[in-house]
């Protein structure tokens, strides 16, 4: 295809596009004139290029719409829902048009003459016969929030304003000054790149990233100081060009939105529903190939809502709702991540007309349909083959749909769910990640392999050592489990799901990777070692059908590391068929658990076992001892665009500076200086320690501070049986916890101290 046709067709899909939009929003108010000319401009810009590249067909249709428009431009007609439909058939047939020149190079056989001779039809119809939108009708789709504010206060243009009788070209230039200022604006901002030129860029990125990676290693490994410097400066250089790459990849998820004003439209008026739509957070980006990952996912749910969700206006109007139902779109970026919500005020999903359903497709039996809670049979709804129509429409019935939702998003290491209230509504909450290209991934072992696992399917890592490694594992028919704060974990050994051999142990102990996913488990693996970055590469010919992994990667020692699939290794291995035991057991465990509380055990300070609640800890992070910065008399991090003071509990209890305002604490202080007793030399945290292992915990004034501990130890969940009051200044009590004896900090003395008299800790 010669570059002519491709800037045409590019020209061509970018003002369809437009119309679209600006149709099913004239159809809302026929009185934009505003609009009407954009629509007008744009079709004629198509009529042109159709002209100047031959295509006859194309050009006559186009000139038939044209007409048509003139008599709406010219207040001739009025816009009403048949002129609307026959408009949006006249752009879908122009698209259907484009994509056979697209594929052929050539306008091809297609035959338009009845849809041309409806539109002349039209055009010559006298007005008294065309019926008028009354001013008391309610509309079937109405739209908010993706209208741009400039036309809040639409701009009724008249006859003489619009058209005179002049020539066509003079009329096309006073056409022009009404939107050239929207498409200068639109012009310097933003240019047309080919996708193949941007993929290839990606991909020397991808590699660019693996020599980075790679040099970083062997920098690691020789402690050369004139190779560090240059080590780092090709770590910083790549990273900021991986960011500038990757934004040119980056496309707004307006791209796909800007498409369901049209779906709405047709939708309502096949329902025989009214429906309104609000948008927010159109400009929330993503990679282009999540983009068109998504896209039919997302029109699927809308068509849901819409034919499920939203009732018909006499439904509406006994449940004592407005007659229009509101479809809600939101979009927003969270931590690498793209959350999408799309909501409607229908009646909602009832849980056991889903159970009676799912029973009668035979998907589950009695025995679960009674065990299942609402929200477990909510989710009945992503079950290969099930449906609430009673009878196929359509639009909806034959069961294909939800189930391939659910594993369009998994695919791209997203997540869906489901959230419903009777007579409320139904809203469905995606979380997507920004790209695919280069991901975080954390690095393990089984055998003599290493793979990788995304680290966005990570929850947490588990490591049990010696006793612990074997006897905390249980088994449920024959299924191993871990209690993992009360809770039963399946787990899932990846040696054997792989067949591979296992390693011979050299000590005892068991690592767990807690994989977040439909069902959550245990991933158990030979080895851990750390988190990269990695570059995504397709699988090869030979493991393309290897039903374990979902792609491969470099690391920076250069040997290949396959990508695990965990959700199809949680399906070979039957981890998914323990839900129903799982919640089963942990009903009773649930009674047993009702006065334990969770707690974070630590060494506060050498030989110093610690423990405070988990429901005070914010994070814990672990930082080089370089990062720490001295403000005044206080010692803190920069943390998450601000700054985290920190307090070295080594520091504290090996002193024994501490006041927290209690007369028998500080007379125990006077005491030990009255009789002259020398203080412990302890080691200092933030002196001699590496890499620091910090606790970030929230005060009760409401700011945040780091506490500096020698070691994080576990969480547990046991009930406190105090055995002993405070011995010492900032412990509060002392317990029995995992059967050690363990000081409880007194966390508020602690901080409000540190921020009354910051100079008694250093």
């Amino acid at each position: 295809m010669d570059e002519d046709i491709q800037a045409f067709l590019a020209d061509n899909y970018e003002n369809l596009e437009q119309i679209e939009r600006d149709l099913v929003a004239l159809e809302q108010n026929p009185s934009d004139g505003e609009l009407l000319v954009r629509i007008y401009r744009s079709l004629h810009t198509i009529k042109g290029n159709c002209g100047f590249m031959a295509f006859t067909k194309l050009e006559a249709l186009t000139h038939a719409g044209e007409n048509l428009l003139s008599r709406l431009r010219d207040e001739e007609l009025v816009l009403n829902a048949e002129l609307t439909s026959i408009l949006l058939q006249l752009i879908d047939a122009i698209q259907q048009s484009c994509t056979w020149i697209e594929t052929t190079g050539e306008e091809g056989d297609l035959d338009y003459s009845e849809l041309i001779q409806r539109l002349n039809d039209l055009h010559s119809t006298n007005p008294s016969t065309i019926s008028q939108v009354s001013e008391n009708s309610q509309p079937l789709f109405s739209m908010s929030g993706s209208i741009p504010s400039d036309r809040t206060q639409t701009l009724a243009l008249t006859k003489t304003q619009i058209y005179d009788k002049e020539t066509e070209s003079n009329q096309e230039v006073k056409e022009e000054k009404t939107p050239r200022s929207l498409t200068t604006s639109h012009s310097v901002q933003s240019i047309r790149v080919d996708i193949n030129l941007l993929d290839k860029l990606m991909n020397l990125v991808g590699e660019l990233v693996l020599v980075r990676n790679q040099i970083l290693q062997f920098d690691r490994d020789r402690e050369r100081a004139d190779f560090e410097t240059a080590s780092e400066h090709l770590n910083r250089l790549t990273t900021e060009l991986q960011e500038g790459v990757m934004k040119t990849r980056m496309q707004p998820i307006s791209t796909i939105w800007k498409k369901f004003p049209r779906v709405v439209r047709d939708l309502a008026i096949a329902s025989d529903k009214q429906v309104q739509v609000q948008m927010e957070g159109e400009e929330t980006e993503l990679d282009k190939t999540i983009v068109e990952a998504i896209k039919d996912p997302l029109t699927h749910i809308l068509r849901n809502c819409i034919d499920h969700g939203i009732e018909t206006p006499d439904l509406r109007r006994l449940s004592g709702k407005p007659e229009s139902g509101n479809l809600y779109l939101h979009a927003s970026h969270e931590s690498g991540y793209v959350n999408i919500k799309i909501s409607d005020d229908g009646a909602g999903i009832d849980p056991e007309k889903v159970k009676q359903k799912a029973l009668a497709l035979e998907l589950i039996t009695l025995e679960e349909c009674n065990r299942l809670s609402d929200t477990e049979a909510i989710d009945l709804i992503f079950l290969p083959g099930f449906s609430l129509a009673e009878k196929v429409t359509r639009l909806s019935g034959r069961g294909v749909g939800m189930d391939v939702v659910k594993s369009n998003i998994e695919k791209v290491g997203g997540t869906v769910e489901v959230h419903s209230q009777r007579q409320l509504g139904t809203t469905f909450k995606l979380k997507i990640p920004l790209t695919l290209a280069i991901i975080p991934a954390l690095i393990v072992s089984s055998g003599s392999d290493r793979y990788a696992i995304p680290q966005m399917s990570i929850a947490e890592l588990v490591r049990l050592e010696g006793e612990k490694a074997h006897s905390s594992i249980e088994y449920i028919h024959t299924a191993p489990v871990y209690r993992l704060r009360g809770k039963l974990l399946p787990l899932v050994y990846l040696n054997q799901e792989l067949q591979l051999e296992k390693q011979p142990e050299t000590e005892e102990e068991l690592n767990i990777v807690v994989v977040q996913s439909e069902t959550p488990f245990g991933l158990v693996v030979d080895g851990i070692d750390d988190i990269q970055e990695i570059v995504v590469k397709p699988l090869g010919k030979l493991l393309k059908d290897t039903p374990f992994f979902g792609g491969v990667t470099i690391l920076g020692d250069g040997n290949v590391a396959l990508i695990l699939d965990l959700n199809r290794i949680a399906q070979h291995s039957g981890v998914l068929a323990e839900t129903q035991i799982k919640a089963h057991l942990e009903s009773e465990t649930a009674q047993q658990e009702d006065d334990r509380q969770m707690l974070l055990l630590f060494e506060g300070s050498p030989e110093s076992r610690m423990a405070i609640p988990l429901a005070m800890v914010l994070r814990l992070e672990e930082i080089p001892h370089t990062a720490v910065e001295k403000i005044g008399d206080r010692v803190a991090i920069q943390y998450r665009s601000s700054i985290l003071p920190l307090i070295d509990l080594a520091s504290i209890f090996s002193s024994q500076l501490l006041s927290v305002n209690n007369p028998q604490l500080d007379s125990l202080i006077t005491h030990n200086h009255s009789q002259d007793r020398a203080l412990p030399k302890t080691r200092s945290s933030l002196l001699e320690n590496e890499i620091l292992q910090i606790v970030v915990v929230a005060c009760q004034n409401g700011q945040t501070v780091g506490l500096v501990v020698q070691q994080i130890l576990d969480i547990a969940m046991e009930k406190i049986a105090v055995t002993g009051a405070a011995t010492r200044p900032g412990i509060e009590a002392i317990a029995v916890i995992q059967n050690q004896v363990t000081e409880i900090l007194d966390l508020s003395a602690i901080t409000q101290q540190f921020f009354e008299n910051s100079r008694q800790f250093y």
